[in-house]
């Protein structure tokens, strides 16, 4: 549906937010934003904690480590285009999880990734979504479809986790390297279950 175009793969090198090794301080962060963007109901004054997406079996695997089951897990078996080592893939096979099987090229984004994510970020019990291709692209989708206050998480090779905190800003920051995407944005979108027009 949509593909990286050789001339955005620099743009894509640049981590979108602070990058750690520490799992426990990245949720710790996680933690505060959620807060921040917590909004209170009459119904249930104590809101449920805002979702956490990782994207890529290695920030899973921490996260998990860290005592944290991402809300939403989007994993391909691999990191650095390298099969994950035993211990990460035993440590990923947990059964308790929902899990979605979907098809996605590399350097891509398939409408049967979108419409998974759109239908994971949506649930209340975690869904992890096994990708047969890559995941490298789906931190940007995942940072469109999560609420305010979300924390979508990813790898940077060699360097540790980056946490994105979703906000207006970082929504918008995702959205113009998504519409810089080459093929059919405005069915992406609907893939997606996002109103482009909604900050």
């Amino acid at each position: 549906m949509l593909t990286l175009p050789d001339s955005l793969r620099d743009a894509f090198k640049d981590p979108l937010g602070p990058v750690t090794t520490d799992a426990d301080e990245l949720l710790a962060a996680a933690a505060e934003t959620a807060a921040a963007h917590a909004e209170p109901t009459a119904d249930d004054p104590t809101v449920s904690e805002a979702p956490i997406v990782a994207v890529g079996d290695v920030v899973t695997y921490h996260l998990c480590a860290a005592g944290r089951v991402p809300d939403v897990a989007v994993i391909d078996g691999k990191t650095e285009r390298e099969a994950v080592g035993e211990e990460i893939e035993a440590a990923l096979a947990d059964p308790a999880v929902r899990r979605v099987a979907v098809r996605n090229p590399a350097a891509s984004l398939s409408a049967e990734l979108l419409s998974a994510l759109a239908t994971a970020v949506a649930d209340d019990e975690p869904v992890w979504i096994e990708v047969t291709g890559e995941e490298d692209l789906a931190t940007l989708p995942a940072i469109l479809a999560a609420p305010d206050g979300a924390s979508v998480v990813y790898g940077q090779p060699g360097e540790g986790m980056v946490r994105v905190p979703v906000t207006s800003e970082t929504r918008a920051e995702a959205r113009e390297l998504f519409e810089a995407l080459d093929g059919d944005v405005d069915a992406a979108y609907d893939a997606l279950g996002v109103d482009p027009d909604d900050g």
